[in-house]
């Protein structure tokens, strides 16, 4: 028997989308072209032209076709957001938000990241709506701004029915957990649905539990093993040990140990405690793998650092091994804990 996640992975924190990207495509220029379109730019910002502002902003937070400055990007997205322009209102309430390292030069402030993110957010600016979604969001927001579980599901709401991938999938985890809005399973799973098809790995994993456990969904093992392939591939390690245990015992896909077997190593390198065990299992038995009780009592012991239940297979593993092979195991042990150990 291998263990596997039946539980959907919660909430993301928001501002995972930071700043637009820049408009201005410099590796396709020449440098007297560049040059030329940056100082028009400029001229354009100068004479308070916002679209322009926010441009120039954006050069200098990615350092394209000037020296990389945060502050200068920070004076050039405020002069535009000061105008009411969207884009630059986020693009200002990333760079303040307490959450964003790196942003020298920029006092940062989650009030007026939170100030900003709702003057774009009112515009109908769905990187916006999210933002602050999460910033209200009571499970995963911040200090210093008054939180409401119903108010970032409102704005989670308006972010996801523009098709904004990060706000369909947090908004089907507050509607999964009840959280600020009635309970609705199948309501869930359709959001979770909608960022899965746009390639959100969260929205995927999540779809393949409900498919894997029938919730919000009719149970159907295939649809499951599909949606946490897609997930795996994007490397979530809870989809990984799941996908492994689908090809471990059949269930969905085709029996394959060594395709069960790589993808428990995918989750166990990851720091992936459930991964750990179950490649440690597959040493144990020599199944999909060459049977190795040193590296199965290393990676079971790894798991024993983040999972107790684990503590039975070392002390039955033990009896099975000799002491060059409890050695060998001690040495790797300490190297995997090391290196994959969340």
């Amino acid at each position: 028997m291998r263990w596997r996640y039946l539980a959907r992975l919660p909430a993301i924190y928001g501002a995972l989308a930071g700043f637009s990207q820049c408009l201005v495509i410099i590796s396709t220029l020449s440098l007297v072209a560049c040059a030329t379109q940056v100082a028009s730019l400029r001229a354009a910002a100068d004479q308070g032209d916002a679209e322009a502002q926010n441009r120039i902003g954006t050069m200098y937070a990615d350092g394209e076709g000037v020296a990389q400055s945060y502050s200068e990007a920070a004076r050039w997205y405020r002069a535009a957001a000061e105008q009411g322009f969207a884009p630059a209102q986020y693009s200002l309430g990333v760079m303040l938000d307490e959450h964003h390292d790196g942003v020298d030069g920029v006092a940062q402030s989650d009030e007026e990241a939170d100030r900003w993110y709702r003057a774009a957010a009112e515009q109908g600016y769905a990187p916006a709506q999210y933002n602050l979604g999460v910033m209200l969001d009571e499970h995963h927001g911040v200090g210093g701004v008054a939180q409401s579980d119903e108010e970032a599901v409102r704005w989670y709401r308006a972010a996801a029915e523009q098709g904004y991938a990060l706000g369909q999938y947090n908004l089907g985890v507050m509607l999964d957990e009840g959280h600020g809005v009635a309970q609705n399973y199948e309501e869930a799973a359709r959001w979770y649905r909608a960022a899965a098809e746009q390639g959100d790995a969260l929205g995927q994993y999540n779809l393949g539990v409900g498919y894997e456990t029938g919730h919000g969904v009719a149970q159907d093992f295939e649809e499951a093993a599909r949606w946490y392939s897609f997930a795996a591939e994007q490397d979530i390690a809870s989809a990984q040990n799941n996908l492994g245990v689908m090809y471990d015992e059949g269930v969905g896909v085709e029996q394959d140990k060594e395709k069960a077997a790589r993808w428990y190593r995918a989750a166990a390198e990851q720091g992936d405690a459930l991964g750990q065990f179950n490649l440690g299992l597959m040493y144990a038995a020599g199944s999909g793998v060459e049977q190795d009780y040193s590296m199965a009592y290393a990676w079971v012991s790894t798991a024993v650092v983040q999972r107790r239940g684990a503590f039975e297979v070392l002390r039955d593993l033990r009896q099975e091994m000799t002491p060059s092979q409890l050695e060998r195991a001690a040495e790797l042990a300490r190297e995997y804990r090391e290196s994959f150990v969340r």
